[in-house]
């Protein structure tokens, strides 16, 4: 009887003949077959908790709906955002006590199209990373909840210790609404005050309950609402639908029909489950939605190749101006240094002369009785050939009778003496061979170092300048390499376009004289050079001091290639390769020691297919880096958190470590690492700076959709 005259007072209230002047306006203007938004603007919050679905008007016009809104919002700032062809929902689960809450969980799970995330008595800062964190479409709230001071004031009670008034969470919420939050449902008791607290943050839309609300009404409206919601009727539809249907129930939950209200923001329109399926801000036609989407689809891909270009462009002209030369160089090196011990390379053999071998002799540099006593004994052993790593530009005597002859021993045809050639920028001189030693036993020492001081490669072939003291075009290296390996029947042929040398059926490709791997930039890549792969291992060595004391077997030195250099420290003659970071003090190495490695490697790559580093073309290398700035704007376009997406570029990017690890390790492949992961970081950059999140959800449930049957509550959502 109460509700009977409320309702009669109601639309008495209304039929003032002031309002009526509205009331016939509205009629004259509408159909009855209009889908009609009748919004009540007011402060008063007791306006807002009368039923004024109970209005005449509403019963003439079956499609019309009643929504509640405050005097003052403004359109809500919202990102750009593109179809994602799923409904993302954030379901917070609060305080359960004396209520059934799982039933609204089953029925959101059960939507299709939808990923919904569930906060089960969330903390605080829990409900805070995520509405700061994430893009949601719907918002919903089950638990206890209540309003203050006559509908002013809305809280919710998250858990059994904590509950947050609408302002505690105004930041975050303001946030969720700026990326796209578009609905809040609060099917929990006295929302008044919830909805009056969240329309002062500008949110598109809200649903809520006017007052205290029973278990089994809350969950029927739900389960009603749903239906009719996600089957492509708009939102003020099927509310009224859902909120009709409560009708049944009120025999033993009276006015169970007026607990539903609708909040609206006046500046947006009512949505429906398809646009937020595509993230579509106003209402369209069926074919302006198709052609919206269209649009989206050829915007977005348009980004998505400019943002995978921009990482190309950028990467590649920092690389040609060589700005990323020396960090690669570096992570080069750093790869070398991972390799595992490599057995030892027993075809070649150090002859050492150490600083105790000059104690020793008590003479420096050694004379060439000494030399010439050296190779003879080293004859006796059978090597298969032996290079003198020492300048013998001129005699060097002494006074001691019956010395062996140097030039004699120089004479031997499996001797091979190095020389120097000529540099107009280095050195205007060079170093002259031995005289009488023919230009086929002659090895130049040449070396080159990179801008930052360490030896990575070896010149195998190169044209001596004019007037040079060295005429051979063969290193020192090369020319051990080639003459063992001939003793293999492994002959040598250079590449008729002088890109590589080929013994047998394999070949050495040079680097480019141009543009090669990370050497892109102001380095000579004249001649036939390669990069000198090192052996992460010692070499056999013998001394100076061993030799003449005949303390090495034949085993050792026969049909072996032999390197007689100086190893003593106070010999200017040493190197820093990729090895000497680690050592200590940064110690460099010999330069017979890297004549040895050089030679190796030769041996190494046509006996026992070891790897010789070699390098994409610059098509491959355009094309590899290009795949890992895609892979950059795709990771970015996909996943949803920001904590998320630093950890995708990161395990990204340490993935293309491994794999340039490996395939250097295990091929000899040097891929562009630095730039690809320049690439990859700006082309994501790029697409965070144009909105374009398409992420999916974790912690989503799907499935058909279907509301179960079962027992029902009728605890109170206060």
């Amino acid at each position: 009887q109460v509700c009977q005259q409320l309702q009669a007072s109601l639309n008495a209230w209304l039929r003032f003949e002031p309002f009526q002047n509205i009331e016939r306006q509205l009629r004259t203007l509408l159909s009855r077959d209009d889908e009609v938004r009748i919004i009540v603007e007011t402060d008063i919050a007791l306006l807002h908790s009368l039923p004024w679905h109970l209005w005449d008007f509403f019963d003439d016009y079956p499609k019309a709906e009643l929504a509640l809104s405050n005097n003052e919002y403004a359109s809500p700032q919202v990102l750009r955002k593109f179809p994602t062809g799923k409904v993302n929902i954030l379901a917070v689960l609060g305080n359960r006590v004396g209520i059934d809450i799982d039933k609204d969980s089953d029925l959101l799970k059960n939507l299709t199209d939808a990923q919904t995330t569930f906060l089960i008595e969330p903390t605080r800062t829990e409900l805070d990373e995520q509405l700061w964190n994430y893009d949601w479409d719907i918002l919903f709230f089950a638990g206890h909840s209540a309003s203050f001071a006559d509908g002013e004031i809305g809280e919710i009670y998250i858990n059994d210790t904590e509950s947050l008034t609408i302002s505690q969470l105004k930041n975050a919420l303001k946030k969720a609404i700026s990326r796209g939050l578009n609905i809040a449902i609060f099917n929990s008791c006295d929302g008044i005050g919830l909805a009056r607290n969240l329309a002062e943050l500008n949110i598109p839309q809200m649903i809520v309950m006017r007052t205290k609300v029973p278990d089994f009404v809350a969950q029927e409206f739900l389960k009603n609402f749903l239906i009719t919601f996600a089957n492509a009727k708009n939102l003020y539809l099927s509310v009224r639908e859902a909120r009709e249907r409560l009708q049944g129930l009120e025999t033993k939950f009276p006015c169970a029909s007026w607990l539903p209200v609708i909040y609206q923001n006046p500046t947006t329109d009512s949505t429906t489950w398809e646009e937020l399926k595509g993230n579509v801000s106003q209402t369209l036609s069926e074919d302006k939605l198709v052609r919206n989407q269209t649009s989206f689809s050829k915007y977005k891909l348009l980004a998505f190749i400019l943002s995978s270009f921009i990482g190309l462009l950028s990467s590649i002209s920092l690389r040609y101006l060589g700005v990323f030369e020396t960090i690669e160089l570096q992570t080069f090196d750093q790869i070398l240094r991972l390799k595992p011990q490599e057995p030892q390379d027993r075809r070649v053999v150090i002859v050492e002369v150490t600083e105790e071998d000059i104690q020793y002799l008590q003479e420096y540099p050694l004379t060439d009785g000494t030399v010439a006593k050296l190779l003879s004994k080293l004859q006796k052993y059978k090597p298969r050939v032996i290079g003198l790593d020492i300048y013998r530009d001129f005699a060097i005597t002494s006074e001691k009778s019956n010395q062996i002859q140097l030039p004699t021993q120089l004479s031997e045809e499996n001797i091979v003496v190095v020389c120097k050639g000529k540099d107009r920028e280095k050195d205007s001189e060079g170093v002259k061979p031995p005289p009488s030693v023919a230009v086929e036993r002659q090895g130049f020492t040449d070396a080159i170092k990179d801008p930052d001081g360490i030896v990575r490669r070896q010149i195998l072939m190169m044209q001596q300048e004019p007037n040079s003291p060295c005429e051979t075009p063969y290193s020192l290296s090369f020319q051990l390499a080639s003459r063992y390996l001939s003793d293999e029947f492994i002959e040598l042929e250079v590449d008729d376009d002088a890109n590589g040398i080929k013994f047998g059926s394999k070949e050495l490709k040079r680097l480019k004289p141009t543009l090669s791997g990370p050497y892109q930039s102001n380095v000579d890549l004249g001649g036939m050079q390669l990069l000198v792969n090192y052996r992460n291992t010692d070499f056999l060595t013998v001394s100076l001091r061993d030799v003449f004391n005949d303390r090495v077997s034949a085993e050792q030195l026969q049909d072996k290639v032999l390197l007689v250099g100086v190893t003593a420290n106070t010999i200017s003659d040493h190197w820093s390769t990729p090895y000497s970071t680690i050592k200590k003090n940064f110690q460099e190495i010999p330069g017979v020691i890297i004549q040895a490695q050089k030679a190796s490697q030769i041996i190494s790559a046509f006996i026992d297919n070891r790897p010789v580093i070699w390098f994409l073309n610059s098509w491959g290398d355009i094309i590899w880096i290009y795949a890992s700035s895609v892979l950059g704007t795709t990771i970015i376009w996909f996943v949803r958190s920001p904590s998320h997406k630093a950890f995708a570029i990161a395990t990204t990017i340490i993935c293309l470590y491994g794999a340039y690890a490996i395939a250097l390790l295990n091929q000899g492949l040097w891929i562009p690492f630095i730039p690809s992961a320049f690439a990859l970081v700006v082309s994501a950059g790029v697409v965070l700076i144009v909105p374009m999140s398409t992420s999916k959800r974790l912690k989503s449930g799907n499935g058909e959709q279907g509301m179960g049957n079962g027992e029902w509550g009728v605890g109170s959502r206060e």
